[in-house]
């Protein structure tokens, strides 16, 4: 493993190779800063709706910043929703800011935490938000197809966390990834270990049984409105797969980790394990 050495008090002798002498120690908790920010913005939207609106004010809030497909549709046109064309415009992404509520914010933020951290460290914090971004347009772009003109508002991070979640399968079950038994030893090289394709990802036995559990979840969810602590509310299981597909599909035009050439014959998932030794980023 490269290793930086400060160089002093070394009096001229061989530093130790990693592994003999002093074991290195993975920090327990490691998570991106701006997956950190994210989290703390996601919970500082929810408190502060929580001490500060009334059950009034937070359904104008819910209005004017959620996903509402009867702002597109028909006579709900001529309605007076907050925030008028401004909001119809911004409703596509703002809706992942809000919660319907503290369990529903919880596992948001955990399944961002397990699936995001890998991302934001290979994409960096600005790919990383722009991911985020396609994949809620995604999600809301699929959830208008199948609920047109429905005036019940979406809100919610989940497109967004599916998008991450597809990303993540693209390069984190690949040999030395982030979810392998040498990618969990250093998480930091784990995660610049070349993508696979989309086709290479699914004959990995593993990418299949995750995403059919995953997939099978949503569609059982969705059609029973049987949430864990949600009350009445639904999940919105289309806008999930709208930024999953995104994540998949879209997930090469930001990946900043070159994929080494395919050669007729070879195997694309047959990725060396030691080439994730060298940062293999387009830039600096």
């Amino acid at each position: 493993m490269d290793q930086a050495y400060d160089g002093d008090g070394n009096g001229g002798e061989r530093p130790e190779p990693p592994g003999e002498g002093r074991r290195e120690r993975v920090p327990a908790f490691n998570i991106p800063g701006v997956l950190l920010a994210v989290l703390a913005l996601l919970g500082g939207i929810h408190l502060l709706r929580w001490l500060l609106l009334s059950d009034r004010n937070d359904l104008w809030v819910i209005y004017a910043f959620g996903f509402t497909p009867a702002r597109y549709a028909g006579r709900a046109l001529e309605l007076p929703f907050p925030l008028g064309d401004v909001g119809d415009l911004i409703g596509f992404v703002s809706y992942t800011l809000l919660h319907g509520g503290v369990m529903h914010l919880v596992a948001n933020a955990l399944w961002l935490v397990a699936f995001g951290a890998p991302v934001a460290r290979r994409l960096g914090a600005s790919r990383f938000l722009l991911l985020g971004a396609v994949a809620s347009l995604a999600g809301a772009l699929a959830h208008l197809a199948t609920h047109w003109g429905e005036p019940i508002p979406m809100v919610g991070a989940s497109a967004a966390v599916s998008g991450y979640m597809a990303a993540a399968i693209r390069f984190a079950f690949t040999p030395g990834g982030p979810l392998s038994a040498a990618g969990r030893r250093d998480p930091q090289r784990a995660v610049l270990v070349p993508a696979v394709g989309i086709l290479a990802a699914f004959r990995q036995p593993a990418v299949v049984v995750f995403t059919a559990i995953w997939v099978g979840v949503n569609v059982l969810f969705g059609t029973t409105n049987a949430i864990p602590g949600a009350g009445d509310a639904g999940i919105a299981w289309q806008a999930h797969i709208g930024g999953f597909l995104a994540g998949l599909l879209l997930f090469a035009l930001f990946d900043p980790v070159r994929r080494p050439p395919v050669y007729p014959g070879v195997d694309d998932t047959d990725v060396d394990a030691d080439d994730s030794d060298r940062d293999q980023r387009s830039w600096p």
